[in-house]
């Protein structure tokens, strides 16, 4: 039988809540520390498989969760793509050469670059038992593309927003290249043991409305569609970081079986407004996690009373924050796993 998580993104309606944190393996957990310093790089250790799939272990080990999310990055598709990717220390990414000063054509793909990835995928399912669920991920389109053509991160994506007004044709081949590759990286992640997958777009609430039609809606549709040709059985889930109002079109748009509210959506609004029945994921606030206190769990009661109508799969509304004590992760996780709808 398929674990709690697995038939909440399927829909399923239960009692109770799966629970799973964004970056859930990552830097808060000191035995992910001390991997890290034995292995070096944050890239290299995503290309360890090994070391990879331990690292996506850890969280489940410790903590129960209902889902284990691959380690690895969501810039890993520019690479395969071609871009030179670097982690750099107090810098964060760096992709070469950027696209503001590049061609698309310039790139030469390197599709190897992926394989390792689905064997991390393959080592951790071998692991899991059959109630926990195996999640893929990748980033989507519009992220991706603005580490692209900036070849850095950035606080309002200024350089890729003024690309796609400035040259539609170019920013398009871009954004169609990106679907491409993900479309087939995820696919490669399902084939090697993934049940369910994530499309994170974590700079979505920079955009106009007519360009997240464009530019997030339109993508994420075409790869749910592929992936949905291929694998009509696995759940996707979207997560269009900072959409607010737009959550709605986004929701109905796109295909996606699940969506993933951040902590700015108001959890009674998205329970009224979103599609009947639709699996609902989020959304209380990491840095909430981080501070502690009862708050912590007041508001965490607040999310799960007011998605208990609907399937809720129990997160925060972005990625836990590598301070985070442990005791408040186990305080929260005690509420969750106690609360009855």
């Amino acid at each position: 039988m398929p674990g709690l998580l697995l038939r909440t993104l399927r829909g399923e309606k239960s009692p109770t809540r799966p629970v799973w944190l964004m970056r859930q393996a990552g830097r808060y957990l000191p035995e992910y520390r001390a991997l890290r310093e034995q292995k070096g790089g944050f890239l290299a250790l995503v290309y360890d498989t090994d070391a990879a799939a331990e690292i996506t272990l850890q969280p489940i080990r410790r903590f129960g969760f209902d889902g284990a999310i691959l380690f690895s990055d969501i810039l890993i598709v520019p690479y395969a793509m071609g871009q030179d990717l670097a982690f750099l220390a107090g810098e964060g990414p760096s992709l070469s050469p950027p696209l503001v000063d590049a061609t698309l054509e310039s790139l030469h793909a390197v599709p190897e670059r992926l394989t390792p990835i689905y064997e991390t995928v393959s080592k951790v399912r071998a692991s899991l038992g059959n109630e926990r669920t195996m999640l893929g991920f990748a980033g989507s389109p519009w992220t991706v593309a603005t580490y692209m053509v900036a070849g850095e991160g950035s606080r309002d994506q200024h350089v890729t927003r003024a690309m796609a007004y400035r040259d539609r044709g170019a920013f398009q081949a871009i954004i169609d290249a990106i679907v491409e590759t993900t479309v087939t990286y995820l696919c490669g992640q399902i084939a090697a043991g993934a049940e369910a997958v994530q499309l994170f777009d974590s700079w979505a609430g920079s955009l106009a409305p007519a360009e997240f039609e464009r530019w997030v809606i339109a993508p994420n549709a075409a790869i749910v569609k592929a992936i949905k040709a291929r694998y009509p059985e696995v759940p996707v889930i979207g997560f269009p970081k900072g959409a607010g109002e737009k959550l709605l079109a986004y929701a109905r748009e796109t295909g996606v079986d699940a969506v993933g509210i951040d902590e700015t959506i108001d959890p009674l609004w998205a329970a009224k407004a979103l599609p009947a029945a639709m699996p609902v994921q989020g959304n209380l606030d990491p840095l909430l996690l981080l501070a502690g206190g009862e708050e912590i769990d007041l508001r965490a009661r607040f999310i799960l009373d007011a998605f208990a109508d609907r399937p809720h799969v129990f997160n925060l509304g972005h990625g836990i924050g590598q301070h985070t004590p442990i005791a408040h992760v186990e305080q929260l996780l005690a509420l969750v796993r106690a609360w009855r709808a």
